[in-house]
């Protein structure tokens, strides 16, 4: 059986030759969980793309570092780049969207604030939950193959989002007119609103169809918050990524 090599992210430029002292949690797991030592193989990626082959040259308790050994582009970009503007749900909900959307390919997210959440941060419960959220971006990047860590902007409102939008491919998800999808011809970037566990107001949804927000609808059932979003950018990619 072949040995799966761990993937870690490091926020350092990759550069053949360079030795990279892991950081505090990545180390750990090598070390203490997986017990690797001197000689065993990993593969590393900046966030920003680059990819490479490493070993590790030092595997004690106070640090470990991996010596680069090749440097390439990474692989597993979407060629539909999809700015995920997702209402913020309360406890691991949150997470599991962001995890699943990285890994279906979305190349931003941001959290919003929206009528029906009751979810409110400020000052540093925003920063941490923030900072959380991306972590769990480059998390799901180490597992399923992705390079470049999308970035989890700040939480804003979604009227701000709404406004700030370009996208040639603006869908809410929301009861519409079926086959909206297979009238358009294939973006290079799409947005995509996802609402809050009670739904977006129909104020919200009528100043995201002012916006040119098309309603997306996926079927009879009533998705969960973060349901929806995994089987929207399924259908996206599908229809216009990579799937």
């Amino acid at each position: 059986m072949a040995i799966k090599v761990p993937r870690i992210h490091v926020a350092t430029e990759l550069v053949a030759g360079d030795d990279i002292v892991l950081p505090e949690g990545p180390a750990r797991h090598l070390a203490r969980v997986l017990r690797l030592g001197e000689g065993a193989q990993l593969r590393l990626f900046d966030g920003r793309g680059v990819e490479a082959e490493a070993v590790l040259v030092e595997a004690s308790r106070k640090r470990v570092v991996a010596r680069v050994e090749h440097v390439a582009a990474g692989r597993g970009e979407s060629p539909l780049a999809v700015h995920l503007g997702q209402a913020i749900s309360k406890g691991d909900r949150m997470d599991y969207a962001i995890q699943k959307a990285v890994e279906l390919g979305v190349a931003e997210i941001t959290p919003l604030y929206t009528e029906h959440g009751d979810v409110r941060l400020k000052g540093d419960r925003e920063a941490r939950k923030l900072a959380h959220w991306q972590a769990v971006a480059a998390s799901a990047c180490e597992q399923c193959g992705r390079a470049t860590v999308p970035p989890v902007h700040p939480p804003r409102s979604l009227a701000d989002w709404l406004t700030e939008r370009d996208e040639p491919l603006r869908l809410v998800l929301h009861p519409g007119t079926p086959g909206v999808l297979d009238r358009h011809e294939a973006p290079a970037r799409a947005a995509l609103l996802i609402g809050p566990e009670g739904g977006l107001s129909s104020a919200e949804v009528d100043a995201a169809t002012g916006d040119d927000f098309a309603s997306l609808t996926l079927g009879p059932r009533i998705l969960r918050t973060e349901t929806a979003p995994v089987v929207a950018l399924t259908l996206l990619q599908d229809r216009f990524g990579d799937l």
